[in-house]
């Protein structure tokens, strides 16, 4: 199973594409906490 998605180009385009999305989604996610944390230090 493994060795198919290694040699597949697409599968890696797929893995890569699901990749960025969950990599971006962090990213704000990260942003979004850092900035809710920010604002209670604040207040």
């Amino acid at each position: 199973m493994l060795e198919l998605i290694f040699n597949d180009p697409v599968a890696w385009g797929s893995l890569l594409g699901i990749g960025v999305t969950v990599a971006i989604c962090l990213y704000y996610l990260y942003l979004f906490l850092h900035k809710v944390h920010q604002s209670n230090k604040h207040s």
